[in-house]
This record gives structure tokens, sequence and C-alpha cells, in this order.
């Protein structure tokens, strides 16, 4: 599987390390319990990775990406052997999986807005308006 380069579908700025994850263990055919029971880690465990509420040790990265057939790069940062697209790019727009990257770019939005809002505060707060 390589990446493609037309298309930034699991780059940095589309995508978290949790996404990719979860896409590759999607596209292996693996469940989340199977996968974590390959791994010899928890099933919370796992799922706190595909959430980004935490990040694997090097060497359970690297067995993720040997029994996914990713690279370690890509589960990084999207580049190198990886997904060319979404495993459920042909599946029901309202599911749960694009329901959460939605959320995940709206706080994108939500957070260079609120990054914006606070340089204008400090702007009015010491008179440089």
């Amino acid at each position: 599987m390589s990446a493609d380069k037309g298309t930034d579908w699991y780059g940095p700025e589309t995508a978290t390390f949790g996404d990719r994850l979860a896409d590759a263990r999607e596209a292996a055919g693996l469940s989340q319990a199977d996968l974590a029971a390959k791994l010899g880690v928890r099933l919370e465990t796992l799922e706190s990775w595909e959430d980004d509420a935490s990040d694997p040790r090097a060497n359970r990265l690297s067995k993720l990406a040997g029994l996914l057939g990713v690279s370690m790069m890509w589960l990084l940062t999207g580049e190198g052997e990886g997904l060319e697209g979404p495993p459920e790019a042909g599946s029901d727009p309202g599911s749960e999986r694009e329901t959460v990257r939605e959320i995940r770019a709206i706080r994108a939005v939500l957070e260079e807005l609120d990054a914006r809002l606070g340089r204008l505060e400090r702007r009015l707060v010491t008179g440089d308006a």
C-alpha cells in the first residue's frame, strides 16, 4: 500500500495519529479487541490511542506498523507507506467515524479562532490596537 502523492488525506493537517491508526486497523479487517489482543495491550489502551488521548511507546508503534502493513512514519505523520484513502470512503457520510472527523476539523478551526481572539485581546489591553 502506498500513499497517494496527490491526495493528503492522512497528512498532519487532515488526520491525527488516532485517525490513521483506526483506519489502518479497519483496512486490515481487525476489530479494536482483535488488535489489542495481538499487541498484548488492554482494549482501553488501544481505544485511548485511537482517540488521541495517549500515544504508544516505540516498541508498540513498531509492532502496530507491522501488524497493519503500514510504516511507522505513516502512522506518525501520514507520509510513507500507508493507506491511500479511508476504508469507509464509499460508506454512509453520517457514520460515527465521519462525525468524529468533522468534530476534529471544527475543533481545529475553533482553536485557531481562539488564538486570534487572544491576540486581539492582548492588543486591546496593551493599547496597540
